[in-house]
């Protein structure tokens, strides 16, 4: 199974809704199309929603680590919502929620980022 992306951006947010699964084969047009909205549109805060990501692995995670260090040179955030249970653990056996927040929806992370 492939990677699906779709990105939307509301004001300086940037939604990132991923389907399938996100390992070394998918990462590199991930981290691609994500870094180049970021610069187009002047991104300041990521949404991240994973919903319908069924897998992921280590370079997945790398992805989403460079994102993050992209838009927190911005002084903005990531936020990860609507994980699934697989996915979820991978994010904590990593450490990332250390740092990356985690809300229970898309609608409630772009309220907290002013955007809803």
């Amino acid at each position: 199974m492939s990677l699906t992306i779709d990105l939307e951006v509301k004001q300086d947010v940037l939604c990132i809704r991923l389907k399938g699964e996100l390992d070394h084969h998918t990462a590199e047009t991930l981290r691609s199309e994500v870094t180049n909205a970021i610069e187009k549109y002047d991104i300041q805060h990521l949404v991240l929603n994973l919903e319908h990501l069924t897998f992921m692995d280590s370079s997945g995670l790398g992805v989403i680590l460079g994102r993050y260090k992209q838009v927190k040179q911005k002084n903005g955030e990531m936020v990860v919502c609507a994980i699934s249970p697989a996915v979820k653990r991978l994010f904590e056996m990593s450490g990332l929620f250390k740092i990356i927040r985690l809300d229970e929806s898309e609608q409630y992370a772009l309220q907290r980022l002013g955007v809803a």
